[in-house]
């Protein structure tokens, strides 16, 4: 099939198909990914724990590293992504390709800095990360081969995004789940098997990524898709970059802040809960996944069918598409919040069977998740607004359920309350209502006259 043909046919799909088929067809594979993703890394930890207390610390201390990795390649991946489908959208291809080239080129040059930075101060990278003495031997060797990696891991989040954007997620998808389950068949071989212990987990894991790079880049660069990635748009351009940027660093500074907001709501329990209360933020942050996983996957399911119909001039369907998308959102959300007010307990019996745990995590849990219904609409409002090109704002309302409310409440909400904990707990659900009232009545003003003012002119 010619180019001109693919074309066309991925314009009547993104232009034509039902908008609930279509979203659902993108989101389903992007969350079956997420899964098969959370699964591998789990592996991991349980693989490296049955090496030693220090070998299971170095997974936790170079998951940071690797949250750092998947934050830039998600900036990359997200911020281009949504110029790519809009660009497709207005049927500018030439346009979407070199943004698509250019990122993946990015993507290769950032590791690359990243890979060169961390090999020459790895000993240090690795305290400054939280390793102690002893955990810093297996830290170094299982950092080693992630930094080698890192130009591989990153670039291949961009292109999975990339085609994500397409359209094309269930091939994105393939890429992602083969990595992962080789990954998962790989770890016990080479730890056990081989003998290499740490350096087995880091290799299995370069090499899975490896995998799911190359059919993502064969992919890019074969006969199946409108997009490819050109070597004469492999260059540094800042008229491509900077919006990429502009557009993505909102995924950036949440996916950033994580490790700051986790930090933060540990120190504040140990100080005013002692152990049982950061082992509750434990359980509720591992079940708080359950949540925001497959809220993040319906979102990425309608980023591009928003972005892709706004470059068309199809103000319709973007008003159906973001409607479909708030509605699976706030339901998910809603069910979930009943679930965790009505039997928090069983959750929690899911990722402990210590009962005094459960017990504690039970109370703390309903205040945790009060708010949690509302994440539904701040999220995809917040998403939305990256969908749409404005860059400004989507940056200014991911900054605030975390960096503005959250974090600050953390600390203030004990001195107010009369008791410490259930201030620290109570943050969450204060951050959440109030960002969702402010995100939504944002979007909602600005929603039509984006709309009027930008649709079908990328």
């Amino acid at each position: 099939m010619a180019n001109a043909d693919r074309s066309a046919e991925q314009f009547r799909k993104m232009t034509e198909t039902p908008i609930p088929k279509l979203i659902l067809s993108l989101a389903a594979p992007t969350i079956l990914s997420m899964l098969i993703t959370s699964i591998y890394n789990l592996a991991d930890t349980f693989f490296v724990g049955q090496i030693s207390t220090s070998a299971s610390g170095a997974v936790g201390i170079v998951s940071s590293l690797m949250a750092i990795l998947q934050a830039l390649g998600f900036m990359l991946g997200h911020g281009s992504g949504s110029i790519i489908s809009r660009s497709l959208g207005s049927q500018n291809t030439d346009a979407a390709t070199r943004f698509a080239s250019t990122s993946f080129f990015t993507a290769l040059v950032f590791g690359g800095i990243i890979t060169v930075a961390g090999l020459l101060t790895l000993p240090d990278f690795m305290m400054l990360l939280g390793s102690t003495e002893t955990i810093l031997p297996h830290a170094c060797a299982y950092a080693r081969y992630i930094l080698l990696a890192a130009p591989i891991m990153m670039s291949s989040l961009v292109m999975n995004n990339i085609l994500r954007y397409e359209g094309k997620a269930s091939f994105a998808m393939i890429g992602l789940v083969t990595g992962g389950l080789l990954n998962i068949a790989l770890d016990p071989l080479f730890i056990f098997g081989l003998g290499m212990g740490v350096k087995g987990a880091a290799i299995a894991t370069v090499l899975s990524q490896a995998v799911g790079a190359i059919w993502v880049i064969r992919f890019l660069t074969g006969p199946k898709t409108i997009l490819k990635i050109r070597k004469e748009d492999m260059k540094l351009e800042g008229k491509i970059i900077m919006p990429v940027l502009a557009l993505g660093i909102s995924t950036f500074v949440m996916l950033s802040t994580e490790s700051l907001l986790s930090i933060s709501f540990s120190s504040s329990l140990a100080r005013y809960g002692g152990d049982v209360a950061v082992g509750a933020m434990t359980v509720i942050t591992s079940a708080s996944q359950l949540c925001t996983m497959p809220i993040s996957g319906i979102c990425q399911g309608g980023q591009p069918v928003m972005s892709f119909n706004f470059g068309a001039g199809k103000k319709d369907r973007v008003k159906q598409a973001f409607r479909f998308q708030l509605i699976l959102c706030l339901s998910y959300t809603t069910i979930f919040w009943l679930l965790m007010m009505l039997v928090p307990g069983a959750v929690a019996g899911i990722f402990t069977s210590d009962a005094s745990l459960i017990d504690y995590t039970t109370w703390a849990m309903r205040i945790y998740m009060a708010g949690i219904f509302s994440t539904g609409v701040q999220i995809a409002c917040q998403q939305s607004f990256m969908a749409l090109g404005q860059a400004k704002v989507s940056l200014l309302l991911a900054c605030l359920r975390k960096l503005i409310l959250l974090i600050p409440l953390i600390f203030i909400l004990p001195h107010v309350v009369a008791n410490p904990v259930f201030g620290v707990f109570l943050a969450e659900p204060v951050s959440d209502i109030i960002a969702a009232a402010v995100t939504a009545t944002t979007f909602f003003l600005q929603f039509n006259k984006i709309l009027d003012k930008g649709a079908g002119r990328v």
